[in-house]
């Protein structure tokens, strides 16, 4: 399965030293070779990078290790294939735009039958299963708002909802974001640590790589990292629940909801 990479904070942050520890997992401390993304929200704008190379050798992984690039909402993914070829089309994190938004969409899992009827609003560009679940979430959201973007309470409800429906065809782990927001669904596994004041050292669990946050940040500054399995081996990551949605707003945990 592939491994996801999420980060939500209340200021632009940069996630360096984290994916300096999640790029490892893509082919150097783990099995996941087939391909890496990242997108970061800057304002209305999106910075994406796309590669089919495994990230721990990719030319591209290390540019964006060394370029501090400040966002709000990332989402971050390392692939090991399951449906799809690997190709750049098929790489993730996946964009859209709805309500005159851009969108980022990855998922770790695999769902099976999943055949869902699209009306062509949104259109998977490659063959993977994970890129026509994203279409037919924002398809559904289109449907039920219209072309006006709702409230974060209703469409956090609705999207808890369609989440339920896309289940039921196997593991649907995922991270979704439009910029002001970042929802997280654990259907396996997922955990989250928030990063404030009293800031201290972390220490990476795939590199030999500390950082004190003390040093690097401002003490109202907050940020939430979630991962498929913790970076960290000396800081207390939280494990969601299986049959979990929840969404992070200013780098903390804003709503819950029941999936399973």
């Amino acid at each position: 399965m592939c491994q996801l990479l999420g980060m939500n904070g209340n200021t632009p942050t940069d996630i360096c030293f984290s994916f300096e520890g999640f790029r490892t997992r893509g082919g150097l401390t783990d099995v996941h070779k087939d391909g890496w993304g990242i997108a970061f929200f800057e304002g209305p704008g999106c910075r994406v990078f796309l590669d089919v190379e495994p990230s721990a050798q990719s030319a591209v992984a290390e540019l964006v290790r060394h370029y501090p690039i400040h966002s709000k909402n990332v989402i971050a993914h390392i692939r090991k294939a399951t449906q799809g070829r690997v190709a750049l089309e098929n790489t993730h994190p996946f964009q859209r735009e709805l309500w005159g938004r851009y969108w980022l969409f990855a998922h770790n899992g695999n769902l099976k039958d999943f055949a869902p009827s699209l009306d062509g609003s949104f259109v998977p560009v490659g063959d993977t299963d994970s890129e026509l679940a994203f279409c037919f979430l924002l398809q559904r959201l289109r449907s039920e708002f219209g072309h006006a973007m709702p409230l974060r309470k209703p469409m956090f409800e609705f999207l808890a909802g369609i989440t339920r429906e896309i289940s039921v065809h196997g593991e649907f782990n995922f991270l979704l974001s439009n910029g002001n927001c970042l929802y997280a669904h654990c259907a396996t596994k997922l955990a989250y640590v928030v990063r404030q004041a009293p800031f201290a050292v972390a220490h990476l669990k795939d590199q030999d790589v500390s950082i004190d946050f003390s040093e690097v940040t401002n003490p109202d500054d907050r940020v939430a990292v979630i991962a498929t399995l913790p970076l960290t081996d000396n800081e207390t990551w939280t494990a969601m629940e299986p049959g979990t949605l929840m969404v992070f707003h200013s780098g903390v945990p804003a709503a819950t909801a029941r999936t399973a």
